[in-house]
């Protein structure tokens, strides 16, 4: 992979750029920018959009460090690999979000077409797709997918408190079964979008893991990524072209 360097008011981050158009922040899953977020980022870049995807771990350590060395499609490596760098998702507040964004958005909007930019995030990256839209009036777009406590009821910083303050058109794909995104939860969020009067979708994908999407591990599942990409070109296609 081919990186830029972006610096934020914390350091240097590296982040995988690709294609040309309206801008659309990419936002990884706990396992790091990688291969498999280069080929998804080509494959939204490849329907028309400038798409950037940061590191969002850049304090602890440089894409190469801190993304896998193994299969994670073999049985065990997801939990070897969470068992040393986990910690690295709560390193990663609220705060410090807040202060990183902004620089990702300034990048992004250096190559794409227009101030009005769309934003996806997976696992993780859900939560910080929709602190995205909450710090910037000209995202219009935000998808997130098997995104983990989206709307956790005793946290003030829970993301969907912040929907109300948005413009965005929203659309979620929710994991079945899914432990950090149970179906109160997702109940709870799809409350959330509907006071703030947002169009949205809230969805569930019936039999598909947390990480579906991700084709270099275990938890993928074709009908829901792929499904996940119709939406998501749906919903960028509608706020973002023309």
């Amino acid at each position: 992979m081919n990186l830029i360097e972006i610096q934020t008011p914390d350091g240097p981050a590296q982040a995988y750029l690709t294609g040309h158009g309206p801008g659309v922040l990419l936002f990884m899953d706990a396992y790091g920018i990688r291969p498999q977020i280069a080929e998804m980022a080509d494959r939204i870049a490849s329907w028309g959009y400038t798409v950037l995807a940061p590191n969002v771990f850049h304090r602890d350590g440089s894409a190469d460090e801190t993304s896998p060395k193994t299969d994670l499609r073999e049985p065990g490596a997801g939990e070897a690999f969470f068992a040393h760098a986990g910690p690295r998702i709560g390193h990663l507040t609220p705060e410090l979000a807040r202060r990183d964004i902004p620089a990702y958005l300034a990048a992004l909007r250096e190559h794409a077409d227009g101030d009005e930019v769309g934003t996806v995030g997976y696992c993780m990256g859900a939560r910080l797709a929709v602190r995205t839209a909450a710090l910037d009036g000209d995202v219009v777009a935000v998808a997130g997918f098997h995104g983990a406590a989206l709307a956790v009821e005793d946290d003030p910083e829970s993301p969907h408190r912040l929907v109300s303050g948005t413009r965005a058109e929203y659309v979620f794909g929710h994991a079945d079964h899914d432990r950090s995104m149970g179906p109160a939860a997702v109940e709870r969020l799809g409350a959330a979008l509907d006071a703030a009067g947002l169009t949205a979708t809230n969805e569930i994908y019936p039999d598909a893991a947390h990480g579906y999407t991700m084709n270099d591990t275990a938890a993928y599942q074709e009908a829901g990524a792929e499904r996940s990409f119709d939406e998501l070109r749906g919903l960028l296609d509608r706020r973002l072209s023309g």
